[in-house]
């Protein structure tokens, strides 16, 4: 979250709903990218009354990169679900995949926007453009690679360190985890485009830095990594924070 007062109290709420609805386990984590409106107080504010909700807050403003990894690190639950707090789509879309999970076993649910035009001319063709070059560079077609619906399972965190600080990171997190052999599923949602605030996420200098990024971490991002090296570094965290694994339930972490 970044300057998002118009957004936060709005997007809390919806995830408080979906959550409750679909489990009685679950934590709410609210990274906060260094903000300069009041958007931290109406957090803290929020979590001073529901306890699951919890804010992790950045001195410095990190992008995209930092806040999902501070994000991740933080989580504590079996499933993690990542989004916006822009709320681009329904939070209630957590059942439809945790569903699509259960079915088809995967490790990996990523929505894809079913109507992209609606961000406009500019940003449609970017996002068209950049899909298909992931899609070249690693062997994989991925339909909608930085739409901010990706629902996973903690041991594919565990097993993928991811390194960008800007907005490569959801192609660096799917393509290291489709070569660590983990299973990545697709399902299709209805896209609202953002009717408050500000975006910043196709500026120059996002863009700049996707490239530079892709530049440096290609090699890494190609490799692929066994399943016995994938199993002895998820064990190997696990043991270092004194993990116990947790019933089939599947808490959630949003």
């Amino acid at each position: 979250m970044f300057n998002e007062e118009l957004n936060i109290e709005h997007a809390m709420n919806a995830a408080v709903e979906a959550c409750t609805k679909y489990t009685d386990d679950y934590e709410i984590i609210i990274v906060d990218d260094a903000s300069t409106d009041r958007s931290p107080f109406l957090v803290a504010c929020r979590a001073a009354e529901n306890p699951r909700i919890r804010m992790v807050r950045h001195e410095h403003n990190r992008k995209l990169g930092g806040a999902l990894k501070t994000g991740f690190a933080a989580a504590t639950k079996d499933l993690v679900l990542y989004m916006d707090a822009d709320l681009p789509f329904d939070p209630d879309a957590l059942g439809r995949a945790m569903r699509a999970m259960s079915v088809t076993g995967a490790d990996l649910i990523a929505g894809y926007r079913l109507d992209r035009t609606l961000e406009g001319p500019k940003r449609t063709l970017y996002s068209y453009l950049y899909n298909g070059l992931i899609g070249v560079l690693f062997g994989w077609p991925h339909r909608d690679i930085n739409f901010s619906f990706k629902l996973m399972k903690r041991e594919l965190l565990d097993a993928v360190e991811l390194k960008s600080e800007g907005s490569l990171i959801d192609a660096e997190l799917i393509v290291k985890a489709k070569n660590r052999g983990f299973t990545i599923q697709q399902i299709g949602l209805d896209y609202f485009p953002r009717i408050r605030g500000e975006s910043h996420l196709s500026s120059p200098g996002v863009i700049f830095k996707i490239f530079r990024e892709l530049v440096q971490l290609y090699p890494e991002m190609r490799e692929r990594v066994s399943v016995e090296e994938v199993q002895r570094v998820v064990r190997k965290k696990r043991e270092a924070a004194g993990d116990v694994l947790a019933d089939d339930r599947h808490p959630i972490e949003t």
